[in-house]
């Protein structure tokens, strides 16, 4: 895990910066929480420059929003959940779906999130 969170850190700061046209819109969500415990829900990723965007998503009751950034084919996406600060990592895939881990300041452990279009 720290290696695939190490390569997509370096992936953001190497790479060319460029907001890919295929990445914004609606998403399907699909992830494991810190416990292991599924959670389903949505979000909507909009760009807000060439290398920045916006991200909120919802699972269950919970609401989080947040920005992000783009840099090659990785995007990390820092959020606020209630008190909570948090980082997630996705790869782009070639069918524009997003594969990341994600964790809460402070909290041990991370989870996981695909993020697919919606149709």
């Amino acid at each position: 895990m720290r290696t695939f969170i190490a390569a997509l850190i370096a992936a953001c700061l190497f790479a060319p910066v460029a907001f890919a046209g295929n990445v914004g819109g609606r998403y399907q969500v699909n992830g494991t929480n810190l416990d292991g415990s599924p959670y389903r829900g949505s979000a909507r990723i909009t760009p807000s420059s060439n290398s920045t965007c916006r991200i909120e998503r919802r699972t269950g009751s919970t609401t989080s929003s947040g920005f992000c950034m783009l840099a090659g084919d990785a995007l990390a996406a820092a959020y606020r959940l209630n008190d909570s600060v948090g980082l997630v990592l996705y790869k782009l895939q070639p069918d524009g779906s997003l594969n990341g881990i994600w964790t809460i300041a402070d909290k041990p452990g991370a989870g996981t999130e695909v993020l697919t279009p919606a149709e």
